[in-house]
């Protein structure tokens, strides 16, 4: 009889999340921050159809890179929970805390799984609220960790030099023009040097948590003129944003 082949639990470990690591930086990058009014996602995304960043609930959005269809079955979970703890409960018991301990739980169950592979994604779960000091935005890692972020975050692809570009430039109140200027800029940086990339709004997904927002529901895509007067530096583009938020009833 053969003797079985030994690796320590720690070698398993690490192995698992080098796995899931390779996975996640083969993705673009995502990128959060804070601004005067809320928060704001934003996202190198071509497609239309399929979404690195969606609302989970009234003041909560989701963020996520790596395999589209792990990140999405936990976004459905994120809603689901959501929806159910809200309904039994109240509203207001629907934290992005909660929400990220539920999925630090189950992220830390597959990834301590022999059973299946961990999975290759990194989770961001933002949550706008009264005030700026009230914000809370949150990263998950594959293996279940939970990291309490403030004013800014990436995940995906170069995300150690894109956060370091964007925790040198980053200040609290920036406009919304001014805050999705800098995410596009660190996510068009060359990580080697070289001539940094231009991005148009047809290959970026962008989307914001909006405190002054009058609807119960805060979560709102920014897409196409209005998207490119905000690249443009036109602070007028987000007060139509706040003027239109108050005439619409399609959050998403």
């Amino acid at each position: 009889m053969s003797t079985p082949f030994y690796v320590s639990p720690q070698q398993a470990m690490a192995d698992r999340a080098e796995y899931a690591r390779k996975g996640i930086a083969r993705g673009r990058s995502v990128v959060v921050l804070t601004y005067a009014d809320g928060i704001v996602f934003v996202a190198e995304n071509t497609s239309r159809a399929l979404h690195k960043v969606s609302e989970i609930y009234d003041k909560i959005a989701f963020a996520a890179v790596g395999r589209y269809n792990e990140f999405e079955n936990l976004r459905i979970g994120g809603v689901r929970y959501a929806d159910l703890r809200g309904y039994s409960y109240d509203r207001a018991d629907v934290t992005a805390r909660g929400l990220a301990n539920v999925y630090a739980q189950t992220l830390g169950t597959i990834f301590s799984s022999v059973g299946e592979k961990p999975y290759e994604v990194e989770l961001i779960v933002a949550e706008v609220g009264r005030s700026p000091e009230d914000d809370q935005i949150y990263r998950l890692t594959p293996d279940g960790s939970v990291v309490d972020e403030q004013n800014t975050v990436v995940v995906g692809g170069n995300a150690d030099s894109i956060g370091s570009y964007l925790g040198q430039r980053h200040r609290v109140g920036m406009s919304l023009a001014e805050a999705l200027k800098l995410a596009v800029e660190s996510l068009a940086r060359d990580p080697n040097g070289g001539t940094p990339r231009t991005l148009t709004p047809e290959q970026l997904e962008v989307a914001v948590l909006d405190r002054v927002r009058p609807q119960q529901r805060k979560f709102k895509r920014v897409l196409g003129a209005q998207l490119g007067r905000l690249l443009a530096g036109e602070e007028s583009a987000a007060e139509e944003s706040a003027e239109g938020a108050a005439e619409s009833t399609d959050e998403d």
